[in-house]
């Protein structure tokens, strides 16, 4: 039986799939003539503007929309003791990134990692699971009125999954959470999607390219 707040979160996801759902169907992938060849990444008509918000950063220091211009960046939410979605995740997002190390530094592609489990992960504790999988990662947390806000404006969703020691061991606890990739372009806008099963060269080539189609 699902309680009355399972339900909830899988309308407002549902919802919220629709909705990008219909708008990635009115600019897919190729449909661009500046990036005609995307493969990954699925472009909105318009990018989206996000709302102001406020993470902390794996070194303590706050992460606010403006730090987030200058680059192409793929935001993914998980937790650290995710079972599998978010280590595979983060593992073919790192085979991307080693191909795109050609790339200059001050252009390269972003990958920034938010979890959603904040009673467990620290910021510091996040950033260092990021880190195993590459070395670039970027890691966040906030608490959870600030990451549903911000998961929101990504049109993602996430919930705690009590286990069934849950009353005796308050650690015991999943998280589900959407597993897409947003796409922010480097005005710190949303542009796009990339929904799985991943595929990390193509990921690599879309993200080339369209630092290519941006750069000044």
């Amino acid at each position: 039986m699902f309680n009355r707040n399972t339900i909830i979160v899988l309308v407002v996801a549902f919802a919220a799939a629709l909705g990008l759902y219909a708008g990635s169907k009115l600019l897919a992938p190729g449909h661009d003539a500046r990036t005609p060849e995307l493969a990954a990444v699925s472009l909105f008509p318009q990018p989206r503007a996000l709302p102001d918000f406020d993470l902390r950063q794996s070194d303590g220091t706050q992460l606010v929309p403006g730090e987030l211009k200058g680059h192409w960046t793929l935001v993914f939410l998980g937790f650290v003791s995710c079972p599998d979605v978010c280590p595979t995740t983060l593992t073919e997002l790192a085979q991307a990134q080693q191909q795109w190390q050609s790339i200059p530094e001050s252009l390269r592609p972003r990958v920034l990692f938010v979890s959603v489990d904040p009673d467990r992960d620290t910021p510091a504790r996040t950033g260092e699971y990021a880190r195993a999988f590459h070395r670039d990662t970027l890691a966040a947390t906030a608490d959870v009125p600030a990451l549903e806000r911000f998961a929101t404006a990504l049109g993602f969703v996430f919930q705690k999954v009590p286990g069934r020691q849950f009353e005796q061991n308050p650690n015991d606890y999943s998280v589900d959470h959407s597993a897409a990739i947003a796409v922010l372009d480097p005005e710190g806008r949303q542009a796009g999607l990339i929904r799985p099963p991943l595929q990390p060269a193509a990921i690599a080539h879309d993200l080339q390219l369209l630092t290519e189609t941006t750069a000044p």
